[in-house]
Formats: structure tokens, sequence, C-alpha cells
């Protein structure tokens, strides 16, 4: 298994639905910049996402509606990670 190990001012994570998305960004620190839940939509997605763009990674859950996003993320340079759900932890 490969593990991503750069390090990015702000990570996104997304909860991925047919039809809706939750996202959670954060920063460096920890800090929670933006959670929010949204229409599964590009440009939606895109609009959230644009004041954190200058250097983030996205994760979202390996799933069957991931497709669609992956595409979008090659397209807009975006850096992203497919990650699986029994292999997220979290410290606490």
């Amino acid at each position: 298994m490969r593990f991503y190990t750069k390090q990015q001012k702000f990570y996104c994570g997304i909860d991925l639905h047919a039809n809706k998305m939750y996202l959670c960004i954060f920063d460096e620190t920890g800090e929670v910049r933006l959670h929010r839940n949204i229409i599964t939509d590009r440009e939606v997605f895109l609009k959230a996402i644009h004041p954190y763009r200058e250097d983030i990674v996205v994760a979202v859950e390996c799933m069957f509606t991931w497709y669609w996003i992956a595409d979008l993320y090659v397209q807009e340079g975006i850096p992203f990670v497919l990650d699986h759900a029994l292999y997220i932890q979290l410290d606490g």
C-alpha cells in the first residue's frame, strides 16, 4: 500500500454521495476552514474549494461514485487521494 506523504497548506476530505457531498477542509495546523454539505456538482465543488486551491489535496472514499470527481481533479490539476474507510484512522 502507498501512503500520501506530501505536505499541503490545506486538506479536503469528501463524504461523497450521489446527490450530496460533505466537504471538510482544514489547514496545516488542523483548524477547520470549511465544513459544509453541498450538492454533488462540479461547479459548486470548485467554487467551494476556490479560496484554498493554491495548495490543497483532496481525499475521497473509494466507492462507486468517485470516478467523475477523480476525472475533475485531473482536469483541474488538483492533487487527489483515493482512500478506503478501513484504512482511515483518527487520532484522539
